[in-house]
């Protein structure tokens, strides 16, 4: 396994290469796999983005806070961020997992997103752990907005119409492709009063929908 795109990815160079070999080693490849470092790369995570958050928005309500860290290490969120680093290309997968595309599979990235965090941890300490993670997530929390963070894109559309007393959006899914095992879907979003139609992709029905809602919300409310 060459580990050394993965190092580059995050910016971070391993003292004992094996700890980043067994994060990116999934359960069904072996016995010596990644989920006891996943666990600590989860608790590691959560400390790091809630430290990150406190220092960046100082005036949040501790709600507001856990409603923003939790939408920061979501399974689409990590499985995002994994995917921009391309883990998938990188993980040692079990003969059945290789060939159903479980390289693919957000569970598997996101999980292996945190697995990697924890080797990182055990590596190189804390401060090591905070610069991969500032790495990959402080371009997003760059672009919160703290008014509206934390709650999920329909609740927000859904907030926005009624206080305008316009009736709720449709949904309506319009494809689904892939494998049953890598399925995407496609759902638009649909607000006939205001001559809006949006729609949003995602490896789940609801994913899609808080896709379609987020593009819908920003032309109903005339964010970019």
């Amino acid at each position: 396994m060459d580990l050394s795109a993965t190092e580059r990815g995050i910016g971070y160079h391993f003292r004992e290469p094996g700890l980043l070999r067994q994060a990116l080693t999934h359960r069904s490849h072996g016995a010596s796999h990644n989920e006891r470092l996943e666990f600590l790369g989860d608790g590691v995570l959560n400390c790091i983005i809630a430290a990150l958050l406190f220092e960046r928005f100082p005036r949040l309500t501790e709600g507001e806070l856990s409603r923003t860290r939790a939408s920061l290490v979501n399974q689409e969120s990590l499985f995002n961020v994994a995917r921009s680093l391309k883990l998938g290309e990188a993980l040692k997968l079990g003969e059945g997992e290789l060939k159903s595309g479980g390289f693919r599979r957000p569970s598997i990235l996101a999980d292996a997103l945190e697995a990697v965090i924890g080797a990182v941890f055990l590596d190189g300490g804390f401060d090591a752990a905070r610069a991969v993670v500032g790495a990959c997530f402080d371009p997003i929390i760059a672009g919160i907005d703290p008014r509206i963070e934390g709650k999920d894109p329909k609740t927000l559309l859904q907030e926005h119409l009624q206080a305008r007393r316009l009736p709720l959006p449709k949904y309506v899914v319009i494809g689904t492709y892939g494998e049953a095992h890598d399925q995407r879907f496609e759902v638009e979003c649909l607000i006939d009063e205001l001559a809006i139609r949006c729609r949003g992709e995602g490896t789940s029905r609801r994913a899609a929908e808080q896709g379609a809602a987020r593009a819908a919300y920003a032309l109903a409310t005339g964010r970019s």
